[in-house]
């Protein structure tokens, strides 16, 4: 027997960041809104974010710290609803925050404020949430019709806010990029962005014993630098910088790290010589390197004895390698690693200003979906807010 359809104004399928802000945006709009999740409960990703407290946005969130193959896709919507007004939203419910570094904001205390501020804004705006349910089919007519294992439902509207392929112990999908593609939009190559990179075999300079081994460097490809931390592991290279630097590597490629950021290693490395010329490579490196780090560096970039022996042509050489290691990667941690999906839903099939998918009026993209990443830091999460409120401006 054909179930009889519940009537929305609008579907939103996927209670994630950008979900959640859709809906309440719509709904506080007046709106009919449903908001479907197939896991048992809303905003999963945003618990675990920053550690626990919720990585929220950013400072100096502006467009070219995104990437898409359309870079001027997510300005309007990073303008219409910027980092200040999501500020504004987390000061009226009183959550504490503080700025940690380059302009990154976190809250003081548990990511679940950030969740129950958005879950008591879906409230106010009469938003009907609805979790434990698996969309099964979506069909398009005169509205769209959603079937779930538990009901149907149907609306003039439809958006696809389940995110992309990262963490799949979170059961993330590709059910936006499919869904897409059932109704005839694009989707660029998807690969894994923000994650660690696993060493090549052989890597000059890498070595297993390393693994957990922490400083600040420079990670550079192709004239993007980030200086951070970079974190060894068992497996390659981790930290904000090697995350950073990972959304823009191709594969077979090598990156240049700077071990010594700011320091002219040439000088530092004849000073010493001159200072310390009984002392050995490693020795001397270990006054910048950490002591293991300086004691593999040594062995595989600098001659044995002591600084007085080693002529300054090799040192050159030293100093080269420490200001550009080149790391070759034989790969990346992959999905189940990954703090977000590069590419995704082709932005050129999708309005800039409200979401909606120029060929299927009334199906709209947000967040992670689209292909559009931003750089580690809370810019993911802002472009969750300012595209989940465009939509819900739209819907």
């Amino acid at each position: 027997m054909t179930r009889a359809a519940e009537i929305f104004d609008a579907i939103i399928i996927g209670a994630g960041a950008a979900g959640l802000m859709c809906a309440l945006t719509a709904g506080q709009r007046g709106r009919k809104v449903l908001l479907l999740e197939h896991t048992d409960a809303p905003g999963a990703k945003i618990l675990i974010s920053g550690g626990g407290r919720c990585n929220f946005t950013n400072l100096e969130c502006a467009p070219n710290r995104f990437l898409s193959a359309n870079p001027h896709f997510c300005t309007s919507a990073l303008k219409r609803y910027t980092q200040h007004d999501f500020i504004g939203l987390v000061q009226r419910h009183a959550i504490p925050f503080h700025e940690k570094t380059l302009g990154q904001l976190f809250c003081d205390g548990s990511a679940r404020a950030i969740v129950a501020m958005l879950g008591a804004e879906c409230a106010a705006g009469g938003v009907d949430l609805r979790t434990g349910q698996t969309v099964t089919s979506i069909t398009h007519d005169d509205h769209f019709s959603v079937e779930t294992q538990v009901a149907s439902y149907k609306a003039p509207a439809l958006v696809l806010a389940t995110g992309g392929l990262s963490i799949p112990k979170m059961k993330a999908t590709g059910f936006a990029h499919s869904v897409a593609r059932q109704f005839g939009l694009a989707v660029t190559e998807t690969l894994p962005g923000l994650v660690p990179l696993k060493a090549a075999a052989q890597a000059d300079g890498f070595d297993a014993s390393l693994a957990g081994v922490s400083l600040e460097a420079v990670a550079s490809f192709e004239g993007q630098k980030f200086r951070e931390n970079i974190l060894f592991t068992h497996r390659g290279l981790s930290g904000p910088a090697i995350l950073q630097i990972s959304s823009y590597w191709k594969s077979g490629r090598a990156i240049g790290l700077d071990l010594m950021p700011g320091a002219d290693a040439l000088t530092f490395l004849l000073e010493r010589k001159r200072q310390r010329p009984k002392a050995t490579a490693q020795t001397v490196l270990a006054d910048v390197l950490p002591t293991h780090l300086a004691h593999v560096f040594a062995a595989t970039y600098a001659p044995p004895g002591e600084m007085a022996n080693i002529p300054d042509r090799l040192l050159g050489t030293l100093a080269n390698s420490l200001k550009h290691w080149e790391f070759r990667p034989g790969g990346s941690e992959g999905y189940a690693k990954a703090e977000v999906t590069l590419g995704g839903i082709d932005t050129r099939g999708l309005s800039s200003k409200t979401m909606e998918a120029r060929d299927v009026p009334g199906l709209y993209a947000i967040g992670e979906a689209v292909d559009v990443t931003g750089w580690l830091g809370g810019y993911n999460f802002q472009w969750a807010w300012s595209s989940g409120w465009s939509a819900g401006q739209a819907i």
